[in-house]
């Protein structure tokens, strides 16, 4: 039993990757699925949550923490959701959201550029030229979310376990590919693993809680004991400290609450 996340860039045939691998293995194959939860759960609009996956950060967005919340919201759900494991997911964020738990297996599909551009014209009946601007502009947006987010570039290597270039290899091969890799060992669910994935989701949901009154929130979850981290002005410590302690404690699995105050002069 594992998790996939399939990450592609637009027209990469990941999405048929993703379908045919959930097919053959027998798991769920989830992706717009995730918005829609996020969307009920946390009452927001899908809209919100799709343009803080797809836009890059704008200039007011790097002061008021503006994608912060509905990414936190997002990779609450997504967390929650592959908790039951044997899950495909293609959606962006994935191999971000879920770095660290042992048994997610993190697949990028890359595919050559005009395959894509021909791809796109025929789909949306547009020029050559429409194509081309729309690609190259979803590629920057994406690039540029990764970077401001997470301090790396979604194509990065180093976020995948494995990089699968459909040209030369048919969605067929990759699908097949995936189907091997993810029945070694390293992929398989074990106690460890899970108690990985069991405290991020913990961490993840406290967050998600939080991060609409302290948006540079962190926290971490070590069976059910939570840390949190508050970026706040040193005089309102006590206030906080209560108010954070609360909140938390309303969170289902919180056996404990550890507070830290890191000073700031504005409160974020």
């Amino acid at each position: 039993m594992s998790i996939i996340t399939i990450s592609r860039g637009s027209y990469s045939r990941g999405k048929d990757v993703a379908e045919r691998v959930a097919a053959a293995l027998g798991y769920e194959c989830i992706s717009r699925d995730i918005l829609l939860e996020a969307s009920e759960e946390f009452n927001t609009t899908e809209v919100k949550l799709i343009r803080a996956l797809h836009d890059a950060p704008s200039i007011l967005d790097r002061f008021t923490y503006g994608k912060e919340r509905y990414i936190a919201y997002i990779r609450s759900t997504l967390l929650k959701y592959v908790q039951k494991d044997n899950v495909v997911y293609h959606g962006l964020g994935g191999h971000f959201f879920l770095q660290g738990i042992p048994h997610v297996c993190k697949v990028r599909i890359i595919a050559q550029f005009e395959d894509r551009l021909m791809e796109e014209m025929k789909r949306e009946n547009i020029s050559a030229e429409e194509a081309r601007y729309i690609l190259k502009k979803d590629d920057e947006e994406r690039r540029k979310w990764g970077l401001h987010l997470y301090g790396k570039d979604t194509t990065d290597a180093s976020l995948y376990d494995m990089m699968l270039h459909i040209k030369t290899m048919s969605v067929k091969d990759a699908v097949e590919v995936i189907q091997c890799a993810v029945k070694r060992p390293c992929f398989q669910t074990t106690p460890h693993s899970q108690a990985v994935l069991n405290n991020l989701v913990l961490s993840s949901q406290v967050e998600a809680r939080l991060v609409k009154q302290f948006p540079s929130i962190t926290a971490h979850a070590e069976e059910g004991v939570v840390t949190v981290n508050v970026k706040a002005p040193l005089s309102h410590e006590d206030e906080i400290t209560a108010q954070v302690k609360e909140e938390v404690g309303k969170v289902e699995g919180v056996k404990a609450v550890k507070v830290y105050i890191s000073p700031s002069p504005t409160g974020d």
